[in-house]
């Protein structure tokens, strides 16, 4: 009997390529998007309300360009030209950074930053997922999920070694600390757009060898719905009502500094999450393919769930802290097995469209799910909203509704 190679040896030359541009873009991405909301707070003093408004026109943007490119590439059946392009636009829009003194002007980085996302994530995703065979795929999308989060691990701790040696003890970010930072991730951002645009390679699916054309076949187009399946259609529904109470991230950063944390604690409370979400992504994908994804996506979203809730609860930084740690357990259970699973219920031909509907989904449910959080927070116009707490209550009540329909809709083959 034909003894079956180990992961990492078998592995195809894709994954580690894609795996390294994600990690050195996430160096640079994350290093200063973390320190978005503490410039706009600290240094433009803009409201809440404006994050949440930043944001979320950021990822509505994003998600626009994640369904034309998703749809594009399976046209094509070439995925590395729009993966690659999508890299460069964000690496040449970061730098603009250095310059703002407006809202708006973060706004308009973030916009093109956003569209170099929108246009690669679902080729790349394609081509993670085309490059596995379907009973290693979950580990291969942990892996991935690893690199990238080590990545932000690697960008947050250098970020966080520039505050210290800048502005040690201060509780706001300064703006010269933050023009300090924006300079130093030019640097990886530049060699993840070489490294993919070298070393990652297309992968034809099994109609594009069949049809010997190196494009998708041809014919009577069937309904993009359709085509794509209701179990794919059903999850995709439930994910948009979990993205509704998922607000973004920069939210928890915010409790944390209203909590009593200062930037270089805020900068290790994020080093505490990557470290957790890099340490078990790749085993949660492992897992994954041993006792099925909704299994683990169901586990993810209650600690989802109970980390929501200690965020509402928390009286101190040190519990915002501990909190986001184990916000890391969610994430690990989850961003990549969900993409796994997509791979899993869609034809193969169709993912590029499949993960570009799902990418856009979550990207546009972003918008409203920050501007809610923003008011709920903060309120807008004469009413001063919920309060701090109020966000947190919401998320954890729609994934807790999300986990009841996931059970009960979407079953795995």
């Amino acid at each position: 009997m034909k003894t079956k190679q180990p992961f990492l040896r078998s592995i195809h030359p894709n994954i580690w390529f894609l795996t390294a541009g994600s990690f050195l873009t996430d160096v640079s991405s994350e290093m200063l998007f973390n320190l978005l909301p503490l410039f706009l707070a600290n240094v433009l003093g803009v409201r809440t309300s404006i994050v949440g408004l930043i944001e979320g026109l950021a990822e509505t943007t994003s998600s626009l360009f994640k369904v034309y490119s998703g749809a594009l590439s399976d046209k094509l059946g070439r995925s590395k030209f729009l993966t690659v392009l999508g890299y460069a636009l964000s690496t040449i829009a970061k730098p603009f950074l250095f310059f703002a003194v407006t809202w708006e002007w973060v706004l308009g980085v973030r916009f093109a930053d956003r569209v170099g996302k929108g246009i690669r994530t679902a080729p790349r995703d394609a081509l993670l997922a085309g490059s596995t065979p379907a009973d290693q795929r979950g580990l291969a999308f942990g892996l991935h999920r690893a690199g990238d989060t080590a990545g932000a691990f690697t960008g947050l701790a250098i970020a966080t070694y520039v505050i210290w040696a800048s502005q040690a003890g201060s509780q706001l970010l300064t703006r010269a600390t933050f023009q300090k930072i924006v300079l130093v991730s030019i640097i990886p951002s530049l060699l993840a757009v070489i490294i993919l645009a070298i070393g990652v390679r297309d992968i034809l699916t099994a109609s594009d060898k069949t049809s010997g054309t190196g494009q998708a076949e041809t014919g009577k187009p069937k309904g993009t719905w359709k085509s794509l399946g209701k179990p794919f259609i059903a999850f995709l529904c439930i994910i948009i009502l979990f993205t509704l109470g998922n607000s973004s991230d920069a939210f928890i950063t915010l409790r944390g500094q209203e909590r009593g944390l200062n930037v270089i604690h805020i900068m290790l409370m994020l080093l505490t999450f990557n470290a957790v979400y890099t340490i078990l992504a790749s085993p949660a994908g492992s897992l994954s393919d041993r006792i099925g994804r909704r299994k683990l996506l169901l586990g993810g979203w209650f600690v989802y769930g109970l980390t929501y809730l200690g965020f509402a609860l928390a009286k101190t930084g040190w519990q915002v802290w501990v909190f986001y740690g184990c916000y890391g357990i969610y994430y690990a259970a989850t961003e990549g097995v969900a993409k796994a699973l997509v791979a899993d219920i869609v034809p193969a031909q169709k993912r590029g469209t499949a993960y570009g509907l799902y990418n856009a989904a979550i990207g546009l449910t972003a918008f409203p799910a920050s501007l809610i959080a923003g008011i709920l927070w903060q309120g807008l116009g004469g009413w001063s909203g919920f309060g701090p707490s109020a966000p947190f209550y919401f998320g954890g009540l729609m994934a807790i509704l999300s986990g009841v329909l996931l059970f009960l809709l979407v079953k795995e083959k």
